[in-house]
């Protein structure tokens, strides 16, 4: 799970492309575009190398991407629009912080969105979408055969954030990406950082649950999914130390 395409994701490796529209490639400046930055910053959030709280100082990320502040400004409010940074008036932009409370309501909508993106994917019966399931899970398990701790992490939230997609309602795929970020950052703040909260066969067996058709039973196994996340994480986990903004950002 998450532990959402999220980059929109495949089924490989790769980051998930956004559900938005993609801003212009760098407005005729140099360096990296609009969504490379986006894409970059995102990544580094599903992977865990940038912790809640982080500060996004625009002169900084002018600097590591090559561009103007007025462009690192566009990008850093597109991500406050989804929720994963956070501006405050004379301090800057921060990586958000979810609140317990906060985590506690993601899960609670996550719960309904997933069950209806399950529906979904049932009704269309189509054999491509389930090859595309089976390609991303075999990428999750060759990053655990690989000890790669990050693309387990990101693969395992862009699981989520792909089935979305494939349900074939961009309003779900839409929020599942907001959400699929929320949680990884959620899973920072409480959850070890770097173990992934998702078992190593659950995706694999709702996935079969839906190679099957077996609608009751794969809603059954993402509930309980779910419900194993929210369960692992640590409320009483404190605030990660202050890191390496650029080495966080590197490719």
């Amino acid at each position: 799970m998450q532990k959402k395409t999220v980059k929109r994701s495949g089924a490989g490796a790769s980051a998930p492309a956004p559900l938005q529209d993609e801003r212009p490639a760098n407005d005729g400046e140099g360096g990296a575009s609009d969504q490379e930055i986006y894409e970059r910053v995102i990544t580094s959030i599903m992977e865990h190398r940038l912790p809640p709280g982080t500060k996004l100082g625009e002169d900084k990320l002018a600097k590591i991407f090559g561009v103007s502040r007025a462009r690192v400004r566009q990008v850093l409010a597109r991500l406050a629009l989804e929720r994963v940074v956070v501006l405050h008036p004379n301090r800057g932009a921060f990586v958000a912080e979810p609140t317990v409370e906060e985590a506690r309501e993601v899960f609670e909508v996550r719960r309904p969105l997933e069950a209806l993106v399950v529906h979904r994917i049932v009704a269309k019966k189509d054999p491509a979408i389930i090859a595309r399931l089976r390609a991303h899970v075999a990428a999750e398990e060759a990053a655990r055969a690989a000890r790669d701790r990050r693309a387990i992490i990101r693969l395992s939230g862009e699981y989520h954030v792909l089935l979305a997609e494939l349900s074939g309602s961009t309003l779900a795929a839409r929020l599942m990406h907001e959400l699929a970020s929320l949680t990884c950052l959620i899973i920072f703040l409480y959850d070890a950082p770097t173990v992934p909260a998702c078992r190593d066969q659950e995706h694999a067996e709702i996935t079969q649950a839906l190679a099957d058709g077996d609608e009751t039973t794969a809603i059954r196994l993402m509930a309980e999914h779910l419900e194993h996340v929210e369960a692992c994480l640590d409320l009483s986990r404190g605030r990660p130390e202050e890191l390496d903004l650029e080495a966080a950002l590197a490719g």
